[in-house]
């Protein structure tokens, strides 16, 4: 629990609010510094989700059907600046993002103004029953105050046959970029010193996310991790990325002192010369790519 509050009880609201201030300051930037470690795994994504890729001629709006296959409605949640969407828009799909974020969906509707993009949350989706044939999120589900309740609501809107897919990273042993942050932390700061509220729940290993869709109802559980790689010419470059792009890891390292934070960095910077590439450090990132059916 990156720098929950020791003792605290877990309070949804409290949860939603720090997550909901997050991305907030997160949206005008995240589509230049984190955007970058989550982008790679958008296609395997959409591939799960059983969204196959095709070829839509050039200047056709969102929407268009490739190959001549059937149209699928999809939602992404906790869609943020929008991408996951836009993707499968280019793959013929008729799609929809969701975020309880302004900032992020001026962001998404500025961007791409072809898909739709709606205020919502994910626990209490603005959609009637079997609305979407897809519903995918990158790397949302585990922001959710109650992850549960998220993929119970994918659950509902989603019509029989439908798959949902979500992505979650994987372990620090996976997660190299990850590993690099955490081991620093534990040398030189303080993981706990950040402020954040309990988190309501997550996903620890691929066996919990397929856990998670069976016990709301989702059937044909499967997990995959994907791995992919994340440059930065520096470790000041991955700090500054994370403080920018992300929640509790943010609040994690802003709450470190100068000094602290300095030399959490040149820790990072020397465990990270093995990973030099040139001029960058080319970083092993993973994730875990959860799918299921809805029968």
């Amino acid at each position: 629990m990156t720098g929950a509050v020791p003792g605290a009880e877990f309070d949804p609201e409290a949860v939603r609010s720090f997550e909901h201030a997050r991305w907030q300051a997160a949206a005008p930037i995240y589509g230049t510094t984190f955007a970058a470690a989550t982008a790679p795994f958008i296609a395997p994504l959409l591939d799960a989700a059983g969204l196959a890729a095709g070829v839509v001629p050039d200047g056709a709006p969102a929407g268009v059907v490739p190959h001549g296959a059937p149209a699928k409605r999809l939602l992404d949640v906790a869609c943020g600046p929008g991408f996951v969407a836009s993707a499968a828009a280019l793959r013929g799909a008729v799609a929809c993002g969701v975020d309880f974020s302004s900032a992020m969906l001026a962001v998404a509707r500025a961007r791409d103004p072809g898909v739709r993009f709606d205020a919502g949350d994910a626990e209490r989706l603005p959609y009637a029953d079997a609305a979407f044939e897809v519903v995918v999120s990158n790397f949302g589900i585990h922001h959710v105050p109650r992850p549960l309740f998220a993929l119970r609501e994918a659950h509902r809107v989603l019509g029989t046959g439908g798959r949902v897919a979500f992505s979650f990273w994987a372990a620090p042993a996976e997660n190299v970029a990850w590993r690099l942050v955490f081991d620093a932390v534990a040398r030189y700061g303080d993981r706990s010193a950040a402020s954040a509220p309990v988190p309501g729940g997550g996903f620890a290993t691929p066996e919990q996310c397929a856990d998670a869709l069976r016990s709301v109802g989702f059937t044909d559980c499967t997990t995959l991790l994907v791995r992919a790689t994340w440059r930065h010419r520096d470790a000041g470059g991955l700090v500054a990325a994370l403080r920018a792009g992300t929640a509790r890891m943010a609040a994690m390292l802003e709450a470190q002192s100068s000094a602290t934070l300095a030399a959490i960095t040149a820790d990072i910077e020397l465990a990270a010369a093995p990973y030099r590439d040139g001029e960058d450090i080319a970083l092993p990132i993973a994730a875990v790519i959860a799918s299921g059916v809805r029968r």
